[in-house]
């Protein structure tokens, strides 16, 4: 069946009257035949991400010894309170006004951690407050200083309130690691490649991989809102092999290097709304694990539905990659604002990375309705270049990424170009559609596609010109 670009391009080939003939019939087969919406997907989706509920029952982690003083070491309260409210079969851990300095937090099931207005919970700065746990370090997983806060195999779990969360990440260690991680960094992915058991991969004291601020591990049913996420040492929000998600309304603030907003990893059925990330590195970050130990595990993140988000950091607003080697699918972003900040403009709006040792497949990834300003790179970037800077460890194992769409995108200033692919020449980026968005103040007007099969774009300008 053809299908004609237009009215007149139609007559002219086949003569007024035929073509008023045809061309209804082409209208009328091509309305039969053309395929859903994959935003049609989202409320499916939606229905079936729900947050958990709490008994009413309070346990205020004064009671159990907690001192408000910022001075006092309250990671015995914490936990006291923490296993109480579990132990009675649920509840409020309440966190009243006050700044409260702790070690590790640990959370059990059916605990939601409240943090009051005008409350602050202070991490120490002192290492040894932050025991080996079973976690994932970018997409490997080892045994490590366990985040500030932590669960594994638990459900229902919430942090929740309008208080603070202080990482105090620039006060403590933390950032000193960043120069001295190297030989440890080497030494896990090698053990990765071994296939050394997890439990044998002990990094901690004495090492220099820096600990995540909250990562919820192989836990379903959970809820983070309305808190503030400040000075984390690594990655804000971390869920790990996590079903059923819930982030929303809150506010991530982060300067340094490696200080993700939320990163949702081998996790399925997240919903994250209502946020505001003025961050150092990427806002949302979607992740699945690193190379031989990603596909390992084997375990993607999919249907992922983020909306009404503002990002004001650097790096990627919405990010898939670059650890995405378990597979990354069915992620719907759409109504954010992406907008220079206090500190940084945005590098990208919509930024797809991986490289030839992930393997792995990212696809039907879906952006609309999205505003941007002031991008400092590429508005729109696909990579399967990205970070290959030495040999690595591992067979190379080619990605996929394919199937992705954005649409009604709004941007004002872009420092390269709107929009870059850059597949590999063994792995071709496939099926991307750009449609109904407009670009302007762009510095490089051509759009840059090499190694992309399938590119369309509809309906777009680039500084006032279709592309």
């Amino acid at each position: 069946m053809a299908i004609w670009h237009s009215r007149r391009d139609f007559i002219k080939l086949t003569g007024a009257a035929a073509g008023a003939a045809l061309l209804s019939s082409t209208i009328v087969e091509t309305a039969h035949a053309a395929p859903a919406s994959p935003w049609d997907q989202v409320p499916d989706i939606l229905a079936k991400i729900k947050p958990p509920t709490f008994p009413s029952a309070k346990f205020d982690i004064t009671a159990y010894g907690a001192k408000g003083d910022g001075k006092t070491k309250n990671t015995e309260a914490f936990r006291k309170a923490i296993e109480a409210c579990n132990k009675a079969g649920g509840g409020q851990v309440v966190v009243p006004a006050g700044s409260f300095l702790t070690g590790a937090i640990t959370l059990l099931s059916n605990v939601n951690l409240v943090i009051d207005k005008g409350a602050t919970i202070k991490f120490s700065t002192d290492p040894k407050d932050f025991p080996l746990v079973y976690t994932r370090w970018q997409g490997i997983e080892c045994m490590n200083f366990s985040p500030f806060i932590y669960a594994r195999k638990q459900e229902n779990v919430a942090i929740t309130g309008s208080g603070t969360i202080d990482g105090q990440g620039p006060s403590g260690p933390w950032f000193d690691y960043d120069g001295k991680r190297d030989p440890d960094w080497q030494s896990l992915q090698k053990q990765a490649l071994d296939n050394k058991p997890v439990t044998e991969r002990k990094f901690g004291m004495g090492h220099y991989l820096k600990p995540n601020m909250v990562q919820l591990y192989e836990c379903k049913n959970i809820l983070i809102e309305g808190v503030n996420l400040r000075n984390s040492a690594m990655w804000n929000v971390h869920p790990v092999l996590c079903t059923n998600v819930t982030v929303r309304n809150i506010f991530i603030y982060s300067r340094g290097g490696m200080v993700d907003g939320c990163d949702p990893e081998a996790s399925q059925y997240v919903h994250i709304t209502g946020c505001r990330f003025d961050t150092g590195d990427d806002g949302i970050a979607i992740k699945a694990g690193r190379d031989i130990d990603g596909r390992r595990v084997g375990v993607a993140s999919e249907n992922i539905v983020i909306e009404n988000c503002s990002f004001e950091g650097r790096w990627g607003a919405l990010t898939a990659g670059s650890e995405m080697s378990g597979g990354v699918r069915n992620v719907f972003f759409q109504d954010c604002t992406v907008k220079k900040g206090s500190s940084y403009k945005p590098f990208h709006v919509l930024y797809i990375k991986t490289n030839k040792r992930r393997g792995g497949t990212v696809e039907n990834i879906h952006a609309r309705r999205i505003k941007a300003s002031d991008v400092d790179r590429e508005a729109i970037m696909v990579t399967l270049n990205y970070s290959l800077t030495g040999p690595g460890y591992g067979p190379i194992v080619n990605p996929k990424v394919q199937n992705i769409t954005a649409e009604n995108f709004t941007v004002n200033g872009v420092k390269k170009t709107a929009v870059t692919l850059d597949g590999l020449s063994e792995s071709h980026i496939k099926n991307v559609t750009i449609a109904n968005s407009a670009f302007t103040n762009v510095t490089t007007a051509k759009p840059s596609v090499k190694n992309a099969d399938g590119t369309q774009f509809t309906n777009v300008t680039i500084n006032g010109k279709p592309a």
